[in-house]
């Protein structure tokens, strides 16, 4: 390898790192102007990902509402098309009274997601968090706390 003279002696990054590669007149320098392949997160076809022991996570461990996930997604999907309707009545230019009555119903389905959410977090996430204690614990209260006074607002 040679060295530049301008750097005291440290290796040229512009020099051949092989010698037969200096010589070989059918050697090609790569796209990269010489760059090892992958050295700035460039992907190298054909590599295996390189991930370091702590970048890998363990799963996550499942929400409150895991077990009812289903459920608040039907109920999200029934919401989503009363909100689509609400949309239409609009449109066709239907009586306020009308409008204002779906959308007292599709407030209520909305509070109703709201508090089955709130009851599944408390019963699961605050839960353990208050069984291990300390400042976790004091955190998801405060959470909680913070979430319920937003329901009571809404």
């Amino acid at each position: 390898m040679s060295t530049s003279p301008h750097t005291g002696g440290e290796p040229d990054p512009g020099a051949a790192q092989n010698p037969s590669q200096a010589q070989d007149p059918g050697h090609v320098q790569d796209a990269g102007g010489g760059r090892n392949p992958g050295a700035s997160g460039e992907p190298v076809l054909g590599a295996e990902p390189v991930v370091a022991a702590s970048a890998v996570a363990e799963p996550a461990p499942p929400h409150g509402y895991s077990h009812h996930r289903e459920d608040y997604l039907a109920r999200l999907r029934r919401v989503e098309g009363q909100v689509r309707g609400l949309q239409r009545m609009v449109s066709d230019d239907k009586y306020c009274i009308d409008i204002l009555t779906q959308v007292s119903a599709v407030t209520r389905a909305l509070q109703s997601v709201a508090l089955g959410l709130l009851e599944d977090h408390l019963g699961h996430c605050v839960a353990d968090a208050a069984a291990e204690g300390g400042p976790v614990a004091e955190a998801k209260l405060r959470e909680a706390s913070a979430a319920i006074a937003r329901l009571v607002r809404s």
